[in-house]
């Protein structure tokens, strides 16, 4: 019982590092209230993706999975360390912050206004 929830829960997990990079890095650099918000974000967006890309009337037997990405590794660690300053940087730009926020609230509006179905779908 466990294992197979432990099971799905790396699956899961796997799932939203193959399509967001800011969840495949290292941790250790971020407060735990970070990573909180940082997930909480990559699942409604990874939901939003989902129901976008969902076609009703799509044949469910002749789906093909998606090739995986090819990621270069970089081994140099002051390399390593130089993007990861460039993409904190990038994360802690407050004109960048809100425009996503206001679009995601506006997307988020147009989707589903005051309706009350709105759940998140993993």
């Amino acid at each position: 019982m466990q294992e197979a929830c432990r099971k799905d829960v790396e699956c899961a997990f796997g799932v939203l590092q193959s399509r967001f990079a800011i969840i495949k890095g290292p941790s250790r650099f971020w407060k735990k209230e970070i990573l909180h918000d940082i997930m909480s974000a990559c699942i409604i967006m990874h939901n939003m993706i989902i129901e976008d890309e969902r076609d009703l009337n799509a044949d469910i037997e002749n789906w093909m999975e998606a090739p995986v990405p090819e990621v270069e590794m970089v081994r140099d660690e002051t390399t390593r360390f130089q993007e990861f300053l460039a993409r904190y940087k990038e994360i802690k730009d407050k004109d960048a912050h809100f425009a996503l926020r206001n679009a995601l609230i506006e997307h988020l509006w147009e989707r589903y206004g005051n309706s009350e179905n709105f759940s998140l779908n993993m």
